[in-house]
């Protein structure tokens, strides 16, 4: 007799990027750099560390559960109530949350194959069905989608822009789907990479959350704000949503130290803003090296390229791993000549690209 059900013997667990100390320990080097896991070169906001620290003293008491004074300063910040409003610990959380709240029997969730493989691994570790659609040259293909959608469609998860392709869905794409699927679907927007984003056309889902009240908004401080350690996510929905989630939610489940840290966070804007204008620049300066290597990659609103190096990527990972790189191979998410890449300092990529170039050059 089987110790779990068919859908946890089967699952394949979620395969962080490798950690600095792992690969320099392995390697025997020193100075690694790592480009594999989307993180904020230039780290939290020096108000974010110093309010953490003022938070730890009093680590001896629970937090507060319901995140008083952080939802009320988040809510004030994107002008909404904050009852609609619910955190995680992480945006992964929230994902979580909403497959087990919403959806159950023969329901099935709607995904994109090669999209953000967590969407996928939640559904799966609570028998959840889903059904995935192809993607369209690396773009979500929202048409075929919306076609795909049947009386037992439940969930839909739409990430924007896009991981690992960096691809993003316009204002008119998003639009014609929520025509599409109807008021039942639940459409949940994961925006973890919103602040990168520059495209004039890219959706205004929190305005849209007016015209169609099944639009679930999902954010993270993991990105932009620099405070992934710190497992800081956030939803936007109805207040009914957000009543039935937090029935499922576990008490404390948001630190004390990230409620402290997050309150920070949000009040460095200008923190916020030099991130974003260091990843612009470092895009920049990877679109116009890459092409030179013979590499292609896909547009991104991100901060990372999914690279094409036109053939079996592993090697290459491989490789950069000795040079003190570390990237992220694709092979999981069906990518396999492909190796997604953040973006990170200048010395970073001149770092990346002299590896690369010494690696491209090897037979």
């Amino acid at each position: 007799m089987s110790l779990v059900p068919p859908f946890i013997s089967s699952l394949s667990p979620y395969v962080p990027g490798k950690p600095i100390e792992e690969t320099e320990r392995e390697y025997g080097i020193a100075g690694a750099v790592k480009l594999a896991s989307n993180e904020n070169p230039l780290g939290p906001s020096p108000k974010a560390v110093e309010a953490i620290g003022k938070a730890l003293g009093k680590m001896n008491l629970y937090p507060d559960g319901a995140s008083f004074y952080f939802k009320n300063e988040l809510a004030a910040f994107l002008k909404v109530t904050p009852a609609e409003l619910m955190l995680g610990n992480g945006s992964n959380e929230l994902i979580e949350f909403l497959i087990r709240t919403f959806v159950h029997g023969d329901e099935e969730i709607l995904l994109s194959a090669g999209t953000f493989v967590v969407y996928k691994i939640s559904a799966q570790a609570v028998g959840r069905k889903y059904v995935e659609v192809p993607m369209k040259d690396r773009h979500y293909d929202l048409e075929a989608m919306a076609d795909a959608v049947t009386p037992r469609t439940r969930l839909a998860f739409i990430a924007n822009p896009d991981n690992p392709t960096g691809s993003y869905q316009t204002q008119d794409a998003l639009v014609r789907f929520l025509d599409a699927v109807g008021e039942r679907v639940l459409v949940v927007m994961d925006e973890a990479y919103f602040e990168y984003v520059d495209a004039e056309d890219y959706p205004d889902s929190m305005s849209l959350r007016a015209r169609y009240p099944n639009l679930i908004v999902l954010r993270t401080f993991s990105k932009a704000y620099g405070l992934a350690g710190m497992r800081l996510g956030y939803g936007v929905a109805r207040p009914e949503i957000v009543d039935f989630v937090n029935r499922v939610r576990a008490p404390f489940n948001v630190s004390s130290l990230a409620q402290a840290g997050g309150m920070a966070a949000l009040e460095d804007q200008e923190h916020v803003r030099r991130t974003v204008e260091l990843n612009r620049r470092g895009l920049d300066q990877l679109a116009e090296e890459l092409p030179k290597l013979g590499l292609s990659f896909t547009p991104s609103q991100s901060n990372f390229y999914l690279v094409d190096f036109h053939r079996p990527a592993m090697p290459v990972y491989e490789a950069l791993l000795r040079q003190g790189v570390i990237t992220r191979p694709m092979g999981g998410y069906g990518f396999h000549t492909s190796l997604r890449i953040n973006t990170g300092t200048e010395e970073d990529h001149e770092r990346l690209l002299t590896a690369l170039r010494k690696v491209l050059e090897t037979p």
